[in-house]
């Protein structure tokens, strides 16, 4: 089978690759990361690249111009290489990392009982799973030969008042060099159980007193990004965190895109292989920070949605996306990290947050946990959005949760201009009521490139109450601007002009854009409304709203409440908690409590099925306006469009 030569500029990272490859696997093998969010079916238009040396087969879409297509444009899922070629990854098509730890500061700090580290103290519920503890044993004599582990044991017994005690078979391997090492003073780390009539777990010992050196990993494994925190488990203190782009990308945007990639021969395998190269990379940053010794490291606790858990330890997900849309497993006992490659020790024990359902994961579980609703009187709607929206709506005696399918719009996804919040993205935008000229914010305060979703809200948000587009997304036609044009039959609104960005090209937003992104907010304002009647609830019963990850820390909410995203309430009563996935995760390692109440809350939160919901479909087409066919139902931006119409 003949070869050929792939340079990918500006990396300079050259493959080799059988003739008739495509592109984007080419770039796959190179580990070049070109966005795409159809799973390589030319139909989202991301991958676009520029051919600058030699030639490639195919690659031509309605979305390229043809102005593009004769500076060499051509989409990298769809061209096939037949030689040698030297192409050029555009900005509008990389991956920036230099905004992927900079994560959105919380707006409102979540004042909800008992789950912050200094209520925990004060509750006297500061006890981590995980516990060192030092013991002075006696040496062994002509009078006391007992063995190694039955010295240990009776110590811990006596001195520690510790008792049901299992030792792991390394433990057992290293202890007679550790008790000899350290003079017969050791340092012993004991997993606590979570069931009562549970067993202690011995899983390491040190030669002499280690017990200030007692951490753990919180790891947040998100379809799109993956977030780490080291813990001192002493303190309570976060030592170092990092993050990185979760290496499945590469092989689908979106959990069914690489359900479906699982399903190839040897996609399981490859999908857990480079989800754990991203852990182990983000762990590596963490450490490095800390400067801790591996060695001290007890606990490693992991949430994620139930595509990721699966994938994650290399659990076959296809079922999750076929009706009647059943996960393998809901509980995860702990395990050693090791078994599944995570490159820590060989002690440390992994812990998974449980689902609920199959779109409804250890994520959300996490969130809940981490913010205490589940411990709190308030009335509580908990949402967490992204391509699919969670909610979970109750307090301390109940709740009941549903998830909803949004599409990608937020991330960016079927935006004709779309991307993720990086550098170059309009995150912000103003409109002049007279001549419909923009101003524009980018992340970074650069020359724009795309749209991220806060800045797509807020545009929309913006334009409706000027009069730009109608109830229904559509321009009007009327105004005198020439901003508003019409482009190979789709109307659009052209934000910024080709030569103030960097991308050679006029940003717009069209039409089709507003139709995406009127479906997604109907989807997530419907999951709420048809969530709450099913519980016997209405929107103003509900006393606080908790908005979730990284992309609700950033939406303005009297924008999202002008297109319908969120049904109108006063902003006082909302509250941001950033990445509530890893604040749970973090949670879990600081305090037993946690771990012991997470089955019992998992069993009484009650799932619906949105596509089992007879009353979702209406509550859905009802949504599909800005902001929704009732404008009663918005009584703030209804005042305000009167006023403006006076």
């Amino acid at each position: 089978m003949s070869e050929c030569s792939v340079t990918f500029l500006p990396h300079d990272r050259v493959v080799t690759v059988p003739t008739g490859e495509s592109l984007i696997r080419a770039a796959l093998q190179g580990g070049v990361h070109i966005n795409a969010s159809c799973g390589g079916e030319g139909v989202c238009g991301k991958c676009r690249i520029i051919v600058e040396q030699g030639n490639v087969d195919g690659g031509l879409s309605e979305r390229i111009s043809p102005e593009d297509v004769e500076k060499g444009y051509r989409l990298a899922c769809l061209a096939k290489i037949t030689e040698d070629v030297v192409v050029r990854v555009p900005v509008e098509s990389s991956m920036d990392k230099s905004v992927m730890n900079l994560q959105a500061a919380p707006r409102r700090t979540a004042t909800i009982k008992h789950m912050d580290f200094e209520s925990l103290k004060e509750e006297g519920l500061f006890i981590p799973p995980v516990e060192k503890i030092f013991l002075t044993l006696s040496p062994p004599s002509a009078q006391n030969n007992m063995p190694d582990v039955t010295r240990l044991i009776e110590y811990l017994k006596l001195e520690a008042d510790e008792h049901k005690l299992e030792l792991t078979l390394s433990v057992i391997r290293k202890l007679p060099g550790a008790m000899r090492d350290g003079e017969f003073q050791v340092t012993v780390t004991v997993i606590r159980p979570v069931r009562s009539d549970g067993k202690n777990l011995i899983i390491n010992v040190q030669p002499g007193d280690t017990t200030g050196e007692n951490y753990a990993v919180a790891i947040d494994i998100g379809t799109t990004t993956i977030y780490g925190q080291l813990i001192d488990l002493a303190t309570g203190g976060c030592l170092g965190e990092a993050g990185d782009f979760n290496g499945q990308i590469s092989y689908g945007e979106d959990v069914i895109t690489r359900i479906m990639y699982a399903e190839k021969p040897g996609g399981l395998e490859k999908l857990q292989e480079v989800v754990v190269g991203t852990i182990n990379s983000v762990l590596e940053k963490i450490i490095k920070k800390s400067e801790v010794d591996r060695e001290d490291i007890s606990t490693i606790t992991f949430s994620g949605n139930t595509t990721m858990t699966q994938l994650f330890l290399q659990i076959d997900p296809r079922n999750i996306r076929r009706a009647p849309y059943v996960p393998t497993a809901t509980l995860y006992p702990p395990f050693l990290a090791e078994t599944v490659g995570i490159h820590i020790n060989n002690h440390a024990i992994a812990l998974m947050y449980p689902q609920v359902s199959s779109f409804v994961g250890g994520d959300i579980v996490a969130g809940v946990m981490g913010s205490g609703m589940y411990r709190d009187e308030v009335l509580t709607l908990f949402l967490d959005i992204g391509t699919n929206a969670e909610l979970v709506v109750g307090n301390e005696d109940w709740l009941a949760c549903t998830a909803c399918s949004a599409g990608p719009a937020f991330e960016g996804g079927g935006i004709e201009f779309g991307m993720r919040a990086a550098k170059g993205a309009i995150e912000d935008f103003s409109l002049d009521p007279v001549t419909y000229e923009p101003m524009i914010f980018t992340i970074g305060d650069v020359r724009p490139k795309g749209i991220c979703g806060s800045g797509l809200i807020t545009m929309a948000a913006i334009m409706f109450e000027m009069g730009l587009i109608n109830n229904r997304g559509k321009f009007n036609r009327e105004h005198e601007t020439s901003r508003v044009r019409q482009t190979n039959g789709i109307w659009e609104y052209v934000i910024v002009w080709q030569d103030e960005t960097q991308i050679g090209r006029d940003i717009v937003l069209t039409e089709p854009d507003l139709d995406n992104l009127i479906r997604a907010k109907g989807a997530i304002y419907s999951g709420c409304i048809t969530l709450l009647e099913e519980v016997g609830l209405s929107m103003d019963m509900v006393e606080r709203i908790i908005l979730a990850g990284g992309f609700g820390s950033y939406i303005d909410l009297e924008k999202a409440m002008t297109i319908g995203l969120l049904p109108e309430i006063d902003p006082d009563r909302v509250t941001f908690i950033g990445n509530g996935s890893l604040m749970g995760a973090r949670m879990s390692s600081l305090t037993n409590r946690i771990r012991k109440d997470v089955v019992a809350v998992t069993q009484k939160m009650t799932n619906f099925e949105l596509s089992e919901t007879p009353s979702y479909m209406d509550n859905y087409i009802a949504a599909m306006f800005l902001p929704h066919t009732e404008v009663e139902k918005f009584p703030r931006l209804k005042a305000r469009m009167d006023k403006r119409a006076e």
